[in-house]
């Protein structure tokens, strides 16, 4: 008796304490889910077992959890020092003979750690994308050409991709900066944005706003270098409107202007022309114009003059008007 009273009881305890067998996930759905999310397969099958091999559940989860982990890993990182990176241009409209003629773009500079990671994919695409969120969302500003951003506005910003642009609302720029920390483990800042925005008159007069820029030192995508360019030329001419559809016009107007972006980009340019009146190697019209093929050893100033002149403008039928030049990593002047 006492031994049937011991296998009872041990049937009991059995049932008393036994557990569901594991969900089963399913190989095929963890793959589905890394196409779409890219996680690893462990974190997949994590998600898949907590959402009921549901998939759409599984995105939310993975969401959830990202955002979690993101905001744990920048917490730890915040007091690292973020030296490397990329300059990253976005332009939208280039100005005079584009669409309606406005002018929309940007310019952002995005810091990690290592050069390792600010020459990812995952990097260069994080930074493309808040360029062109910058551009696409700033607004004109009737005081300055060039105007600061705002980086809290910024960073509540939704993220808008140029493959994408129809931003998710859930998504903003500093969350895509936070998921990228837990992704790769390293500290990324967002350091300074600036855009340029004008919406012109329906109809080109006698002045027209164009707009070069120029990436220098990077990685093989053209719009993002450690050195970037951002150049506003005014052209003024009452033969404006008809040079402007010439496609001859805009063919040497192009040439001209990544010449400006790239001589900018390529020497210490810190002015368009000298406060003083004197002649020094930061003022951009003082220089040899080394990065125009037509005219190399002319000073930039005196090749606009003949540029301008031998095309119908007038010799001050174009000028640089202002421009932007930015180096990773170096100091901000207040």
């Amino acid at each position: 008796m006492l031994g049937s009273l011991r296998n009872a009881s041990c049937l009991s305890s059995r049932r008393l304490y036994s557990t569901e067998p594991p969900l089963k996930v399913p190989v095929a759905l963890i793959g589905q889910l890394r196409k779409l999310t890219e996680v690893s397969i462990t974190k997949a099958r994590e998600a898949l077992g907590a959402s009921n091999n549901d998939v759409s559940l599984a995105l939310q989860w993975l969401e959830k959890d990202l955002a979690i982990s993101g905001a744990a890993k920048a917490a730890k990182v915040e007091g690292r020092a973020t030296g490397e990176g990329v300059i990253s241009t976005a332009v939208l409209s280039r100005g005079a003979g584009f669409g309606h003629g406005g002018l929309r773009a940007a310019m952002v500079e995005l810091n990690c750690e290592t050069d390792f990671v600010g020459r990812t994919p995952q990097f260069a695409q994080l930074a493309a994308d808040i360029a062109h969120t910058a551009a696409f969302i700033s607004e004109p500003n009737e005081s300055q050409v060039f105007h600061d951003y705002s980086m809290d506005m910024l960073n509540d910003a939704p993220l808008i991709s140029e493959s994408s642009p129809s931003p998710s609302t859930s998504v903003t720029v500093g969350s895509s900066v936070r998921d990228l920390i837990s992704k790769v483990g390293e500290k990324i800042s967002l350091r300074r944005a600036v855009a340029v925005v004008d919406n012109p008159p329906p109809e080109l007069g006698d002045l027209g706003l164009r707009l070069a820029s120029y990436n220098h030192g990077g990685s093989g995508i053209a719009t993002q270098g450690r050195i970037g360019s951002l150049a506003l030329l005014a052209l003024k001419s009452q033969k404006l409107p008809e040079l402007i559809a010439q496609e001859a016009f805009t063919t040497d107007l192009a040439r001209l202007e990544r010449s400006l972006a790239r001589q900018i980009a390529g020497f210490p340019t810190t002015s368009v022309r000298s406060p003083s009146g004197e002649e020094v190697d930061t003022a951009l019209y003082h220089q040899d114009f080394m990065m125009f093929p037509d005219n190399p050893t002319d000073k930039v100033g005196v090749a606009l003059q003949k540029w301008a002149s031998a095309r119908g403008l007038g010799e001050d039928g174009v000028a640089v008007v202002d421009f932007k030049r930015w180096t990773v990593g170096e100091i901000l002047v207040a």
